[in-house]
């Protein structure tokens, strides 16, 4: 029986980067697709809780394959194809994105966060991009993410485990190998500018670009300046065991100094 693959994106159903990943994993795999009827980037993990969420079929042009369009998030998408859109997929895959998904560009990121949902639904997942956003080639990544998922589904993932790929923007036979990597450090400046509408009325826009906090050896960052294949295994489990052993600390933790605050009387 042929394995199920639910496909999303954060860059809306007619992208042409969702096009390129349903053509590709079609051929080994029963695909569905469950997107944004327009783009959602840099929403997030949120979901859709305040207002009816919808889910309708379309035909994307040329394929013949199940697919849904939805005014909801990415991460609606995966819940609604995960609970809703037939049987129970084997795997999700996110993508493909126009821009890359690196260090903490991932708590932004739609297409990453619909992976993560699908680890936190118990499914193996990875989410793909492709570090341009200006005419980024989507077939190299596309083939890419077809063997990857040949090698999940056999492999398997571990729960709350998830794959980040990033690709830089090079043909096939520029890239380089293939690397598994850390995170590294990526932000922002978050300048925002003051503009005025034409009735005068101020209105704000984020502006700035990413800055490279950490990209050194090792990081998903310094792989892709490299012209190399990162692949970021990311889990759901956020906690920070450093600082909790840390603050247990019974003499100098901060279990300690509340104690010791509330023996003070304050």
């Amino acid at each position: 029986m042929s394995r199920r693959v639910l496909v999303t994106n954060d860059d809306g159903i007619r992208s042409p980067g969702l096009s390129a990943l349903v053509e590709q994993l079609r051929r080994d795999f029963e695909v569905v697709v469950v997107a944004p009827e327009r783009e959602q980037s840099a929403v997030g993990h949120s979901i859709t809780l305040h207002k009816p969420l919808r889910m309708q079929p379309v035909r994307l042009e040329g394929m013949d394959v199940e697919a849904y369009e939805t005014n909801g998030t990415p991460a609606d998408c995966v819940v609604l194809g995960a609970v809703r859109a037939g049987s129970r997929p084997d795997l999700v895959v996110s993508g493909i994105n126009a821009g890359a998904n690196l260090g903490e560009e991932l708590f932004y990121s739609g297409t990453v966060s619909a992976a993560v949902e699908a680890a936190i639904q118990g499914l193996p997942a990875f989410a793909v991009s492709v570090a341009s956003r200006d005419d980024p080639l989507y077939e190299p990544a596309a083939r890419l993410a077809r063997r990857l998922a040949q090698a999940v589904l056999a492999l398997g993932m571990p729960t709350g485990s998830l794959l980040n790929v990033n690709l830089p923007n090079l043909p096939e036979e520029e890239l380089g190998a293939l690397v598994i990597t850390r995170l590294g450090r990526r932000s922002y400046s978050n300048q925002i500018e003051e503009r005025r509408d034409p009735g005068g009325r101020p209105y704000f826009w984020f502006t700035g670009e990413p800055e490279e906090v950490d990209s050194g050896p090792g990081t998903g960052s310094g792989a892709v300046a490299e012209g190399r294949i990162s692949v970021t295994p990311v889990h759901t489990d956020l906690s920070d065991y450093a600082l909790i052993e840390r603050l247990r600390d019974e003499e100098g933790g901060l279990a300690a100094r509340l104690l010791e605050a509330e023996g003070d009387g304050r």
